[in-house]
Parts: structure tokens; C-alpha cells; sequence
């Protein structure tokens, strides 16, 4: 389906052809995807979305999309919907239903029952401050809780109350009976069971007891028949825990777990929490706002799939942390738009040449190639006429010879059109330039000028009778601050305030007018720039800066 899909070697596919030579895995693989619904998902998602489908897809098996909906109160029907879109626009499609961990409850609970009728839990009456007083910590072991030794029957009773609502959130939990002095504090009697009266997403008012993560990872994945059961390193210390469960329980499988190097980026925070806070503080306009590192805010922004899967092709998959470089998402953005974004022409800040010697009525349609190396995106047609808009910054009435645009007597050629010369300019009562005129060389559609005078630059144009107004939004990096949340830092004070800047009174070719939302296109001499999803309906069409043509942040560090 895909065709950048994790392709190269890597621990977790030498464990896989070892697992099919050794016989282990005799049947397909399955792996899963096991997102929580109380966020959208973030560029370190995409890595896991990628393995986790790319391993199936190599080895002819099937990658499940399961929502790890254990905890309703912070959960929400449009995260949902969100993280299958994600999916989706990435490339990939899961195998059969979408699963939830709540269509397993019912078998969950008589997990439970069982584990409690062959006296490995039992209901603790500890508050959450005597639990951590209890536990230990990590050079000093735990004590039990002198809930501990109460009987199958009574804990069978008490876990039944809590069941039927007979008990208040937070008097009671149900907690494996493991081992309150082993080495790994997730050994440590851990809970299973919360009381939480709240209505389910899925189930309603079904239940007013959840199941936490730990107690549902593993059977889920046994019921679903999970062969690899991929996490990130955070999960490594829960591993024995995992088998704990499936060796206690009679659950129909023995899926094993594997973990790898999450994601971590510069310049980026990718904790729900922290981005949850600059969605709620207003930091930003949403969870697809195209400065945050959400799927979603970088497809608004114009970054491709294809581009994000290379990405992660690019990243690899390792066993020990890292920090990988943004310059290496942002090189793999602009070599996809290099390759594939169509040219258009955009002016930011207009400056209007009247072209002097050009006729007032006449209007010529040019020709520009849509890309200078793809003959399939044929020819663009850009209106000519008496008046164009420039880039302020493309005139200077002087300047020295390094100035390769538009000076006082000195001549440039518009993008594929002709050569003019600066003759004059035209001030306000405050000295501020209003007008260039200038004079055009009519020999020069294609052809350098008769007298043997090339012009010192190209410069990019629009129509002033033509061309259509638009509104252009540069996007940068969100944080100023490599590392903006290091060492318990408070990182919004490393938001970048130069992050978003707004231009209402840009001029764009006019066949940009209508471009399909979610089309990038390269603003030749300026960036990558995409059409945006939502607001392609409003007054102006608006357009977002995806990344610029190089790396300035690169150059602004030497």
C-alpha cells in the first residue's frame, strides 16, 4: 500500500524472521495500534503508526486499530473520530472493526473475578497518599496493606459492591497480589480496578468501575490474537507485569512485548498534557493548528504523508533515546514538495511597476511551466498586462552589485516574461515608494535583450489587473528553545512570538484562486505553501506556509 513504510532492517523485523524461522509465529503476524482517545495524535504516533502497519504490511499480516478507552473522564468522541482520520490520511487502514478495550469489560471483569478466587487480588481500602506511603520507593521495598490477607469470599463481596455503585470514587481499588518488596515498583501490588462514575463513550452508565491500562494492554491483546505487541521504551519496566497477568489469567494466547525508542524531536514538546495547555491557554488556535506537532496540525500546514512516512523511514527504529533534529522532518519536507509541489507565483508585499511603453489595453497570456522536471504537470497560463505587482523588496532606487533585482536604470526579467528597466519611481507626502515605471524590452519573451544588456536578476510578478488577492500566514517553529520543557523548565516561556505572522494584502496568480484545499505549491522564490483545509471558503483564499525554501534556523546558528 505504502511505499516508505519502515522498509529497512531493524531489531524488531530481525526478531520477526527469527519468530517465523524458529516457528514461534506459525501463523500471520498481527500487531496493533493502541492509541488513547484523549488527544490527538502527535508526530511520535506517526513513527508507531508507521511500524506498526509497515510490519504487517512487509510481512503479509494484519495491524488492528485499538482505542485504549480505560479512562472516560478525559476521553472524547472527536479524538476518536480524529485519530481514524490520521490513520487514514497517513496511508494505512486497519484490519476489521475499530476495537475498543471496553468491548472487552465483560471478559476483563471475570479476569478479575478469577484472579481474586485464586487469591492473587484483592480489594484495598488505602487512600491514594497511604498507597504511596505503602509502596516504597525505588532503593527502599513496600509494605503490605493490612487489606492484604482479606478472604476470596469478602473481596469477591466488596468487588461485586463496587461494581454496583455501592462504593465511593476513591474508598476503594482492586489490586494484584504480587510481590510489595519486588525490585520494580510495578510489581508492587498494583491496581487494576478504579472506581470512576462516569459515563462511557462506549458503554454509557454500563459501568462505574474501569480497569487501568496495565491490567488491560495484555488481555486485550490476547483476545485479539497479538502476536507483537509493539510499545515505546517507557513500557519496558512494565513488560513483566504484562506477563505477569497472561500467565495468571486464562487468557486464549501469549502475545509477546516489544519495545522501542519513542520519538523525540527539537524544538518540540509532544506531552499530551503540555499540548492540551497551549490548546486550553489559547497558545494556539486548536489541536490543528499548523504550528503544533499534531498529525493533524502538520497536514493543515502542508506537510505530506508521503513526506512524514519517509521521515520515519529516515528515523529508524532503535532500542536506546535519542534527539533527532527537526532540520531532518524539514529536509524531508522540502525534498517531497521539491519533487512534487506544482510552481505558482505569490507577491507578500506588493509593489506596482507600471510598465510604461506597454500598452493600456493589452492583455497577454503567458506561459510557465506548473514544475521545471515534470512535463505531467504541464503549463500554467499567468495574464500579462500594463500593471504588475513586485516584492517590495525586489526594488531599490540604488545599490551595490550583489543586488540582483530590480535598481534605477539597471534591468530584470519577470518570471516567464520580459526584461524591463527601472526608469522612475513614484513617493507619497511621507517619501514611501507607491509606483516603480518602468520600460520593457518587447524582443525579450524568451530571448535576452537586442543590445546585449542581460538583465542582473528574475524576480517574481502578478498581474495587478489579474492577479486575485489572498491571505498568507507564515508558520515557524513553535519554541524558540531546543529543548523548551528540559529539566522541569516551564516551557511556554519558550513559545517562539514570531511563530505566526498574518498577510492580508498578498496578490496571487489567478489560477491559485481556486485551488483545492490541502494542494501545496511551491511560491517560486519564497516556499512551500498549501491551500488550507479549513478556511478555503472564506473571503480571500488563505494559504499556509509549510516550510521555507531553505533552512534559515540552520543558518541562523552558524
Amino acid at each position: 500500500m505504502t511505499d516508505t513504510a519502515v522498509t529497512g532492517n531493524n531489531f524488531l523485523r530481525t526478531i520477526i524472521k527469527e519468530d517465523i524461522a524458529s516457528g514461534r509465529l506459525s501463523g500471520e503476524l498481527v500487531t496493533r495500534f493502541p492509541p488513547e482517545p484523549n488527544g490527538f495524535l502527535h508526530i511520535g504516533h506517526a513513527k508507531s503508526i508507521c511500524l506498526n502497519f509497515g510490519l504487517a504490511e512487509q510481512f503479509g499480516g494484519r495491524c488492528h486499530l485499538r482505542f485504549d478507552d480505560t479512562n472516560p473522564a478525559k476521553e472524547e468522541q472527536a479524538y476518536i473520530d480524529a485519530i481514524q482520520e490520521d490513520i487514514r490520511w497517513l496511508g494505512y487502514e486497519w484490519s476489521g472493526p475499530i476495537r475498543y478495550a471496553s468491548d472487552y469489560f465483560d471478559t476483563l471483569f471475570e479476569y478479575a473475578l478469577h484472579l481474586i478466587s485464586t487469591g492473587n487480588a484483592y480489594v484495598c481500602d488505602l487512600s491514594a497518599d497511604e498507597a504511596r506511603e505503602y509502596r516504597g520507593t525505588l532503593t527502599e521495598p513496600g509494605r503490605n496493606s493490612p487489606y492484604r490477607e482479606r478472604s476470596p469470599e469478602e473481596n469477591l463481596a466488596l468487588f461485586t459492591a463496587m461494581r454496583d455503585g455501592e462504593c465511593d470514587e476513591g474508598s476503594r481499588v482492586l489490586r494484584a497480589k504480587i510481590d510489595m518488596a519486588a525490585p520494580n515498583i510495578n510489581l508492587r501490588d498494583p491496581i487494576i480496578y478504579r472506581i470512576r462514575k462516569v459515563s462511557h463513550h462506549q458503554t454509557g452508565d454500563k459501568w462505574c468501575i474501569y480497569p487501568n491500562y496495565d491490567f488491560t494492554h495484555g488481555q486485550s491483546d490476547a483476545l485479539e490474537g497479538i502476536t507483537h505487541s509493539i510499545c515505546t521504551l517507557e513500557f519496558e519496566d512494565h513488560r513483566p507485569l504484562y506477563e505477569w497477568f497472561l500467565v495468571n489469567l486464562p487468557v486464549p494466547a501469549q502475545p509477546k512485548q516489544y519495545e522501542f525508542a519513542r520519538l523525540n524531536i527539537n524544538y518540540t514538546v509532544t506531552s499530551k498534557r503540555k499540548l492540551k495547555m497551549l490548546v486550553d491557554e489559547n497558545v494556539v488556535d486548536g489541536w490543528d493548528d499548523p504550528r503544533m506537532p499534531t498529525i493533524a496540525g502538520m497536514r493543515r500546514r502542508g506537510y505530506t504523508a508521503a513526506a512524514l512516512r519517509n521521515f520515519c523511514d529516515m528515523v529508524g527504529v532503535a532500542r536506546s533515546e535519542g534527539v533527532v533534529d527537526m532540520a531532518m522532518l524539514e529536509h524531508a519536507i522540502r525534498d517531497d514538495l521539491d519533487k512534487n509541489a506544482p510552481r505558482a507565483m505569490c507577491v507578500m508585499d506588493p509593489l506596482k511597476l507600471v510598465i510604461s511603453n506597454y500598452p493600456e489595453d493589452k492583455i497577454e497570456s503567458l506561459l510557465a511551466p506548473g514544475h521545471p522536471n515534470r512535463d505531467d504537470l504541464g503549463e500554467r497560463t499567468l495574464p500579462f498586462s500594463r500593471e504588475v505587482y513586485i516584492e517590495r523588496d525586489d526594488f531599490r532606487e540604488e545599490a551595490n552589485k550583489k543586488f540582483k533585482r530590480l535598481v534605477l536604470g539597471k534591468k530584470v526579467r519577470l518570471r516567464s516574461a520580459y526584461v524591463l528597466q527601472a526608469e522612475s519611481v513614484v513617493k507619497d507626502a511621507e517619501g514611501n515608494i507607491t509606483e516603480v515605471h518602468c520600460s520593457y524590452d518587447d524582443g525579450t519573451l524568451g530571448e535576452d535583450p537586442a543590445d546585449g544588456v542581460k538583465p542582473k536578476g528574475v524576480i517574481h510578478w502578478v498581474s495587478a489587473s489579474h492577479g486575485k488577492q489572498a491571505v498568507v500566514r507564515l508558520y515557524d517553529r513553535l519554541f524558540t528553545h531546543e529543548a523548551p520543557d528540559r529539566g522541569g523548565e516551564e516551557f511556554l516561556d519558550h513559545v517562539n512570538p514570531s511563530s505566526l505572522t498574518v498577510l492580508n494584502n498578498c496578490w496571487i496568480e489567478p489560477g491559485l484562486a481556486d485551488a483545492v484545499p490541502e494542494t501545496c505549491f511551491q511560491f517560486e522564490r519564497t516556499g512551500y505553501f498549501v491551500a488550507d483545509r479549513h478556511e478555503h471558503r472564506s473571503e480571500k483564499p488563505v494559504f499556509n506556509r509549510a516550510i521555507a525554501l531553505r533552512d534559515t534556523w540552520g543558518k541562523a546558528g552558524e
